[in-house]
């Protein structure tokens, strides 16, 4: 008999490198029988609607997507007309990883915002509010944020309320790019659901897939006259999926059982152990607290460049040296402590 092969570890590149949740690929292949009406008017579809309107409350339109950069100029669209504007971070995903499609598509400018730890606050959003009424300038329309960060950091529930309460006073209106929400909520200690219209937020981009989903990502919305344009925006924006119970299903395993909120503590906790244990190692220097998933951690080139020939990781900024470790429903505790002891191995001065 030939011997086991060892299984090669986990990467910390991006949760979008992990696979499929177990659970949710049982829910996807229970959904796979028979024929069911397209589109979203079956019965999969309609569970888990209701699924999400018990944690966002019953009257929050819900409209599936597949994909995070499309469900993001989904919603922004359902807010903006092309003479308006959005304000976010410099490190904002609509901004930096999204291949200018927010801009292209929605004819609209994007107002970014230099921030330490990729938080806005109301004073740094109303640097870029300038212009109002004046036709030579875009208008200000809408706050995006992001929850959690690029940075991996968290806005507490105060902090989001009170940039929300200050975009309402301005006339503004409030996206939240959710693509790692439940690993804000986890952090928190709350319900997803906080971060809809309790926090003051409008349109809720929901993201699934770096939960452990295989591509299903929601536009959510608190403003009911945004309901009937998004069922055609999304269309326009190829985001309709006719096979929608497979969508749907995905979600229905997510919100079930909680198994959003596994996934994301298990994420979280093995971030948070992959931080300690960075910082353990002599010369070991995390740039951003560790709040989610993701660990930020200053290396040198020549560090970066023995690890990543054993463990896959992207490099976040080449000038200071920071690079982005990300953690997963599936990391294991033996997947972190192998980097870190092979990181121990690799720095200066041992």
């Amino acid at each position: 008999m030939a011997p086991e092969q060892p299984q090669p570890h986990r990467t910390f590149a991006s949760d979008n490198w992990a696979g499929v949740h177990p659970e949710v690929l049982e829910a996807v292949a229970r959904a796979n029988v028979g024929h069911a009406p397209a589109y979203g008017a079956d019965a999969v579809t309609e569970q888990a609607l209701e699924l999400f309107r018990s944690h966002f409350g019953g009257d929050a339109e819900v409209y599936f997507c597949f994909n995070g950069t499309g469900t993001n100029v989904v919603g922004l669209q359902s807010l903006l007309r092309p003479f308006e504007a959005v304000v976010c971070a410099d490190s904002a995903h609509i901004h930096v990883d999204e291949c200018g499609a927010p801009e292209r598509f929605l004819g609209s400018k994007l107002l970014t915002v230099a921030t330490p730890d990729g938080k806005l606050t109301a004073e740094s959003a109303a640097s870029r509010v300038q212009g109002v009424g004046d036709e030579h300038h875009v208008q200000a329309r809408v706050v995006s944020v992001t929850q959690s960060t690029e940075l991996g950091t968290v806005y507490s529930l105060d902090e989001l309320a009170a940039l929300s309460d200050w975009a309402h006073s301005q006339g503004m209106l409030v996206h939240l790019d959710g693509a790692r929400i439940a690993n804000a909520a986890a952090s928190l200690g709350v319900d997803f659901g906080a971060f809809g219209r309790t926090s003051g937020v409008d349109v809720v981009s929901f993201g699934g897939t770096k939960n452990g989903a295989l591509g299903a990502e929601a536009v959510v919305t608190f403003r009911p006259e945004a309901a009937t344009s998004l069922r055609f925006l999304r269309k326009q924006s190829m985001q309709l999926s006719s096979k929608m119970r497979f969508v749907a299903a995905q979600f229905v395993a997510l919100l079930t059982d909680d198994l959003w909120l596994r996934s994301a503590t298990h994420a979280n906790a093995m971030a948070a152990r992959l931080g300690h244990g960075i910082t353990s190692v002599t010369g070991g220097k995390l740039a951003y607290p560790v709040q989610a998933n993701g660990v930020f951690v200053v290396l040198s080139a020549a560090v970066v460049e023995s690890l990543q020939a054993e463990w896959p990781f992207y490099v976040w900024d080449e000038d200071t040296g920071v690079v982005r470790l990300m953690c997963s429903f599936d990391t294991a505790e033996s997947d972190v402590d192998a980097f870190v002891a092979r990181l121990g191995d690799l720095m200066p001065g041992r």
